[in-house]
């Protein structure tokens, strides 16, 4: 199991290293610039690896904004960072799939409400599928999260998940919170949950 995460992330870690040539391969007419390699990537898989610690870890170590896009949102450890983060004076802007919220993260939506923490509704796509986490776009130790990982207990529990934390790359930060931003204006504010 062990050799098969190292040589995953090995062949993920030459094929980031060849650049914008392997990148630009896949670049097509209305697509976003392929971006030189910087900075560091972790990549990590459920089951296995404890992702949700590494989410704790980078909402912990945010200093100035923390933008996240959520299909799912129910870990209450998640939630608690995020508010703990918010208290110190932290910018936290969340999007949630409007479809998901009253089957299944109303009570982490209505704990992040009370906190303060500005929360919209993304209920112009079927899905809005994104499970990104953008955190201090805006500066040189910039940092985003992507992957399949719902932000669940289930997700770290039950299901194969991944992450890819991509640290100090503000030029793919700066694509993220565009497209976050994006999303944003399309959003529904969120009223009070019944």
């Amino acid at each position: 199991m062990r050799l098969r995460l190292a040589v995953t992330r090995a062949v993920l870690a030459l094929w980031l290293a060849a650049g914008s040539g392997a990148a630009g391969a896949f670049n097509g007419p209305g697509t976003a610039p392929a971006l030189p390699a910087q900075g560091t990537l972790h990549a990590m898989f459920a089951p296995g690896d404890d992702i949700e610690a590494a989410l704790l870890d980078v909402i912990g170590e945010a200093h100035r904004q923390i933008l996240m896009q959520a299909y799912l949102l129910t870990s209450r450890p998640i939630t608690q960072a995020l508010i703990a983060v918010h208290r110190r004076g932290i910018d936290v802007r969340i999007l949630i799939d409007g479809g998901q919220i009253n089957a299944t993260g109303q009570d982490r939506v209505t704990m992040l409400q009370a906190a303060g923490v500005t929360v919209a509704l993304e209920n112009k796509y079927k899905s809005a599928h994104n499970k990104v986490i953008v955190i201090d776009a805006a500066t040189a130790d910039a940092t985003v999260v992507t992957g399949s990982y719902n932000f669940t207990w289930t997700a770290q529990n039950k299901n194969a998940e991944n992450i890819l934390i991509a640290r100090r790359n503000p030029s793919l930060a700066a694509q993220y919170a565009a497209n976050w931003a994006r999303h944003f204006q399309d959003a529904e504010p969120l009223g009070a949950l019944r």
